[in-house]
């Protein structure tokens, strides 16, 4: 028997749209316009998935690994035009960048990187009423937390890597993955979508929420607990999250593409002024979320807390990132032993990381040690389900996923 989900409520999706045309003007009209936008493009994929089924996914999967031009039969139309605009690179990109990988992500410490880049992005996302509810649909928030956790864990360190996003690069297969699952979600949501709610499930504002998650909130997150960055650090985050919306299909989603936290925290501001008030459903995902973060974390190498320590740490890293009336909105708890800490924490990690950005040599250390830790979110957080789903999370192919 098949459950029966009621559409999404209008009042989940948008709010504050007359007051956010008020005060952000043309900006909020155009994203406003991105609310059924989706993305025709990897909306076009997923349909020829669903038709041609194997050889649509064979083409798919060839032409991501080794290009279109490699591919000895023409490919279905939709999954060639994907390809031609992932293949366009945009004249603005610096191929040595993308050589070189973020190197201001890669500067910061596996484990802070994991405690609050991975984990504070994941509740930015959350917080979006819209996007908890679709994703409280799919299954058990306790049981679905880690499996999120490990695919978001995977897509970040793949995705910041030197080479990462070169063509058919893990971080680029990676960053198509997130695109098409998606447009997967989102197909699947409109078979019992309420039509009269403005706006598509899963659409490229929901993608921009997420794509904000990794960059401003992340780094919101690290500040917190005193890893700052300069401005020249910021300018080259953005430089290179850049290209990885343009793989996400977000080109038209950003009016301005933000160049540092000033110009995020502006479009941040436009899109919390046009969603809801978080629900049940979001503090239920993050709290799950944090429990699992916890679970992993404690006990992996160099990581002498145990969960509940790890737990207290997390809320006050998030309670710090996202301010203290919506960390109360979103559930999360005032931790007052965690809190008391914060400023030694701080100090540390800036003394920390003076030293680690001292020259260009300990720099280049500092990336080098990053990359050779894999994270406790690969080592930890999917080992409760056996080797072989470690090996599907980190292997996984686009058309795999979208099935």
């Amino acid at each position: 028997m098949t459950a029966h989900f009621p559409p999404c409520r209008p009042a989940e999706r948008v709010a504050g749209t007359q007051a956010a045309r008020r005060r952000h003007g043309a900006e909020a009209r155009h994203l406003l316009t991105l609310l059924t936008a989706g993305d025709p493009l990897a909306d076009a994929v997923i349909a020829e998935l669903d038709l041609h089924g194997t050889r649509a996914r064979k083409a798919l999967d060839s032409g991501l690994e080794n290009g279109l031009a490699s591919l000895d039969d023409e490919p279905p139309t939709a999954v060639a035009a994907l390809l031609r605009q992932l293949e366009t690179t945009p004249s603005w990109v610096d191929p040595l960048m993308l050589h070189r990988g973020d190197v201001v992500s890669l500067s910061v410490p596996p484990t802070w990187f994991t405690l609050c880049s991975i984990t504070s992005a994941l509740a930015h996302t959350y917080a979006s009423p819209a996007t908890a509810r679709q994703l409280a649909r799919t299954g058990s928030p306790t049981a679905m937390a880690t499996p999120r956790l490990a695919a978001a864990g995977v897509w970040a360190r793949q995705t910041i890597r030197p080479g990462g996003l070169l063509r058919g690069g893990p971080g680029y297969l990676a960053t198509v993955q997130v695109r098409l699952r998606h447009a997967r979600m989102r197909a699947r949501a409109l078979k019992d979508w309420d039509t009269g709610v403005e706006g598509l499930p899963a659409g490229r504002l929901d993608l921009t929420r997420t794509w904000l998650g990794f960059t401003l909130v992340a780094f919101q997150s690290l500040a917190a607990v005193g890893i700052d960055i300069s401005s020249e650090e910021e300018r080259h985050l953005y430089r290179y999250w850049s290209y990885v919306a343009h793989l996400l299909g977000l080109d038209e989603s950003l009016p301005k593409k933000p160049a540092d936290h000033d110009d995020a925290r502006r479009l941040q501001s436009l899109l919390d002024a046009m969603t809801p008030a978080p629900g049940e459903d979001s503090r239920v995902l993050i709290a799950a979320m944090v429990d699992a973060q916890a679970r992993a974390t404690a006990g992996t190498p160099g990581v002498d807390m145990a969960e509940e320590q790890l737990r207290f740490l997390m809320h006050s890293v998030l309670r710090r990132a996202f301010g203290a009336e919506p960390g109360l909105r979103l559930g999360i708890p005032v931790v007052s032993a965690a809190t008391d800490l914060m400023p030694l924490i701080s100090r540390l990690n800036r003394q920390a990381r003076y030293w680690q950005t001292y020259s260009a040599t300990s720099a280049h250390e500092a990336r080098l040690r990053a990359l050779r830790s894999p994270g406790p979110e690969l080592k930890s957080t999917v080992l409760p389900f056996g080797t072989s789903c470690r090996r599907k999370a980190e292997t996984d192919r686009p058309g795999a996923w979208a099935a």
